[in-house]
């Protein structure tokens, strides 16, 4: 189990730089688009996440992820004014998180914990957040390529790539390291 935290930590890690190596693409123009009506744009992914994150990483262990002072709603209207705020905002939801779960221990991973009441382990909480963050910053990565176009940048194997990049994996001695450890 003491490998699942540390795969946890990396796994959040990776999904926080896919969202900054899309953030650092766009201009903030780009990060309010909503390229439809009633979409969601960018910034407004973001505050939705950050919300999400400090409401249930606060506390973690002993109060219920889901906090009386947290306005979900108001997280699907972009009121930001500049780039940085934004930039802000997703930085502290990430630091909420990271430094709740850095010092959990293999023995917190059964304890529960409870979101609206209905209980989780721990590892069934990390769990449920790591796919609700995938999820989203899947959205964020895909509105960067769209806004982009032809001059959005690849954040993983670019197209027609895949064998010189598997020629290159194939051609080091097997061992055992998580899949980031390279990027």
């Amino acid at each position: 189990m003491e490998s699942y935290l540390t795969s946890i930590i990396k796994q959040f890690e990776y999904y926080k730089s896919l969202g900054d190596k899309t953030f650092s693409q766009l201009n903030f123009d780009d990060l309010q688009n909503e390229i439809a009506k009633d979409a969601n744009s960018i910034a407004i992914i973001v505050k939705h996440m950050s919300g999400n994150m400090l409401s249930r990483w606060t506390n973690f262990l002993t109060e219920d992820g889901e906090k009386t002072w947290r306005h979900r709603d108001l997280e699907f209207e972009d009121s930001y004014t500049s780039r940085e705020e934004l930039l802000d905002t997703w930085e502290k939801g990430w630091q909420c998180l990271f430094d709740t779960i850095t010092p959990l221990k293999t023995e917190d991973l059964e304890r529960i914990i409870y979101i609206r009441n209905q209980g989780h382990t721990v590892t069934e909480a990390i769990n449920r957040q790591l796919a609700h963050y995938a999820y989203h910053v899947g959205q964020i990565v895909f509105l960067g390529k769209v806004l982009k176009g032809k001059d959005w940048k690849s954040l993983s194997i670019p197209k027609g790539d895949s064998k010189s990049f598997n020629q290159e994996k194939f051609s080091k001695e097997k061992t055992r390291t998580h899949f980031t450890d390279d990027l």
